[in-house]
């Protein structure tokens, strides 16, 4: 399902040159950090939403902010998967790269289809250029291309020349090259140029220089793919279907953000985002930012602690807190995570994993931090551990761990990773109608203590400071049940110890029933978390069409896990879990289930592709069953 077709379904001709119709391309972009790769790919998806079709991104950031110009470590990519069907990955392979500089080839010609295009800038092709992107000869001359389909264009001197007379400095003309770029791939796929000219006009409005100067080059570009001979065709992918409704492009970070501020307005309390910038992360506290007109209070603190201890301060005082983070940072709050379940007190705190350990890959992606959220404190200190599986998931699971905070008043982790957080889908706006209301009550029962407890969910009651005949103690040391007094009996210990792991155990009852894609039972059954979840679907339904006896399940509830995950697991001969970690729920599985699992483990700060997973269950289905 996600290998590009290159099937030739029709073809007409227009303005002499021949269309050719295809179901759909895997394109990417590469260039120095300085070369706005970023905003080349993200004006390209924009425009490809606009054009209607299905898409997935994958923007892959160079991990040293400021590397040298035309180094391996400065290259930048951006890839975009779209099609005239449902698209679940970015691509496993690339069939169009667009290199701006010699390290951008290198770096990513391994990754590009046998037999592909490179649309490459000659004029980047230096001796000094290649020296630093560590080529002996020049590519495009010693025939170490012939495998690929190469179309040199001189696209710096081309951007000089449709700006000259209009007197820009060299630096602002460079900046400018990128948009020259664009424009011949809008001609080459097709694509709307009118959002982008829109774009660049209130983008660069304070500068009337630029936006005539980007405008000129977008345009420029695009004519010179029509007008010239470098292409003799170019391609059509029509819209893909999907159901009618209001859609936007959006990132995993952003949906994040746009859930927590309709969580809070479902649960009528103000939304306070503690935090502290920290890729990849930031972007959520730069989302909420712009919604202090929605009653959210964004609050940047001098460090991971105070952001975290910031954020309990807030739910004490009856604000929906919200800390957001990545692994290191979580380190930090450990701390102040075990307050908030000791004081039971709602709290979600988001962990947009990155590649670990420490610093680690700042800019990769990694499913690393499971442990860390289900286990990672001090004590006997159990939380509520969510996983979305999609950029536009991130949305509704966010409002989900509000939810489960309020109704369970615990703290609830809600485990994004850097792919989903920077990588885009196209996303169906719900009507406000269709979200359901999040119940918040500050009226305990007559006979009031703060360890009171709800018979069904065990949690106790959120009251706010202040009101009268309800003073209580709150604080990190024991609580005697009931009262809230410090207690250090040890029997109290272990009911208190006991209670907070219940009442985590029951927020089992509001996971829904676990969906299997494929038959209930059989020879291998593919088991995924989180944004593993594109690459897992596409190669079960590859294998599934070829008549394999293979399913999947992908789990949004990592502790508690579902009520029914046992059985499944149980009536199938192999157990598959690919992780972009060494093995974290596979332990728990194993542990939990006693099932002979077998994981597929990738730790190199890039998504799993298609294929990867497809081979592994090739081999499963070639071996005897152990369950």
């Amino acid at each position: 399902m996600e290998t590009p077709t290159k099937t030739e379904a029709s073809e007409s001709k227009t303005k002499g040159k021949q269309v050719t119709e295809i179901d759909s391309v895997t394109i990417r972009f590469a260039g120095d950090s300085g070369d706005g790769i970023q905003l080349t790919g993200g004006q390209f998806t924009t425009a490809t939403a606009i054009a209607g079709n299905d898409l997935s991104t994958l923007p892959d950031y160079p991990a040293e902010i400021r590397a040298p110009a035309g180094t391996l470590p400065g290259v930048s990519g951006f890839q975009i998967h779209f099609s005239s069907r449902e698209v679940l990955t970015p691509g496993d392979a690339p069939q169009m790269l667009v290199a701006f500089n010699p390290a951008a080839l290198k770096a990513n010609l391994k990754d590009l289809e046998a037999g592909g295009t490179i649309v490459v800038n000659t004029d980047s092709f230096s001796a000094q250029t290649l020296k630093k992107a560590g080529y002996a000869a020049n590519p495009l001359e010693d025939g170490s291309l012939s495998a690929y389909r190469v179309i040199p264009i001189e696209m710096t001197t081309l951007t000089d020349n449709a700006l000259s007379g209009m007197n820009l400095t060299r630096v602002q003309i460079d900046r400018c090259k990128n948009f020259f770029a664009l424009g011949v791939m809008y001609w080459l796929y097709e694509r709307p140029i009118d959002a982008t000219l829109a774009w660049i006009r209130m983008k660069f409005k304070k500068v009337p220089a630029m936006v005539d100067a980007n405008e000129k080059a977008l345009i420029a570009g695009y004519n010179y793919a029509e007008t010239t001979e470098i292409f003799s065709h170019h391609y059509r992918v029509k819209k893909a279907p999907i159901a009618p409704g209001r859609y936007r492009n959006i990132t995993g970070n952003e949906a994040v953000a746009v859930g927590l501020v309709a969580a809070s307005r479902l649960c009528g309390r103000t939304l306070f985002y503690g935090s502290y910038p920290i890729t990849p992360a930031s972007d959520i506290l730069h989302s909420l930012s712009k919604f202090k007109a929605f009653l959210v209070k964004p609050f940047q603190a001098e460090d991971e602690i105070a952001a975290a201890a910031a954020s309990i301060g807030a739910s004490f005082g009856g604000h929906l807190a919200v800390t957001g983070t990545s692994g290191p940072g979580v380190a930090l709050k450990s701390e102040a995570i075990g307050l908030a379940v000791m004081t039971e007190l709602p709290l979600v705190i988001v962990n947009v994993q990155r590649g670990g350990p420490s610093t680690g890959l700042p800019t990769k992606t990694e499913q690393a931090d499971l442990f860390q959220a289900v286990f990672g404190r001090n004590g006997e200190c159990p939380v509520i551990v969510l996983a979305p599986a999609t950029p536009g998931e991130c949305f509704e699971y966010a409002i989900e761990a509000c939810r489960l905070a309020i109704k369970y008043m615990t703290p609830v982790f809600l485990l994004s990773d850097g792919y989903l957080a920077n990588g885009s889908e196209p996303w169906k706006v719900p009507s406000v109608d269709e979200l359901t209301k999040i119940p918040v009550s500050n009226e305990p029962a007559a006979d009031f203590a703060p360890y009171r407890r709800d018979p069904k969910t065990l949690a106790r009651p959120w009251v706010l400071p202040g009101t009268p005949g309800r003073e209580h103690r709150i604080g990190g040391i024991e609580k005697q049940n009931v009262t809230g007094n410090v207690s250090y009996d040890p029997d109290n210990h272990e009911t208190m110890v006991r209670l907070r792991a219940e009442k985590v155990a029951r927020s089992e009852s509001d996971i829904a029933p676990t969906r299997i894609l494929g038959k209930d039972s059989g020879k291998v059954l593919v088991v995924g978390w989180g944004s593993t979840y594109g690459a897992i679907t596409a190669a079960v339904q590859a294998l599934q069409a070829q008549g394999h006896a293979v399913s999947a399940v992908h789990l949004r509830h990592l502790n508690p896990l579902p009520p029914d995950l046992g059985p499944i697991l149980g009536r199938f001969e192999h157990v598959l879990v690919p992780e972009m970690n060494l093995g974290q729920l596979l332990l728990i599985l194993r542990a939990k289930y006693l099932v002979p699992a077998t994981g597929l483990n990738k730790v190199k700060g890039q998504p799993f592709r298609v294929q990867e997973i497809r081979d592994k269950v090739l081999e499963l289905l070639k071996t005897k069953g152990g369950n």
